[in-house]
């Protein structure tokens, strides 16, 4: 993926910008523009977006997904009391 870099920086600048960014932040750029203005630089920039996985506390162990289980332990976890804030209990009062 390459960055699209809009400014007034020459290249070899624009890609030392992009390299600062990238390692300092540890994400890919997606976008950069940079305006000089004698010694200033402002640099407005976007971020690649980064993949998420929803990681959850179940049965005293921390997983991505359930897939890889057992039977059994899908069990245990269908077996399991559902808890539900108050906020949520107030959502599903007024669906109803």
């Amino acid at each position: 993926m390459s960055v699209q870099i809009t400014g007034n920086a020459s290249p070899e600048e624009a890609q030392a910008y992009v390299d600062y960014l990238q390692e300092k932040y540890n994400r890919k750029l997606e976008s950069l523009d940079i305006q000089l203005d004698g010694e200033f630089a402002d640099l407005n920039y976007k971020f690649a977006s980064a993949p998420f996985e929803r990681i959850r506390r179940i049965t005293g162990y921390l997983v991505g997904t359930m897939d890889h289980w057992n039977d059994a332990k899908k069990a245990e976890e269908a077996d399991r009391v559902k808890h539900f804030s108050v906020d949520d209990s107030l959502n599903d009062m007024e669906q109803l």
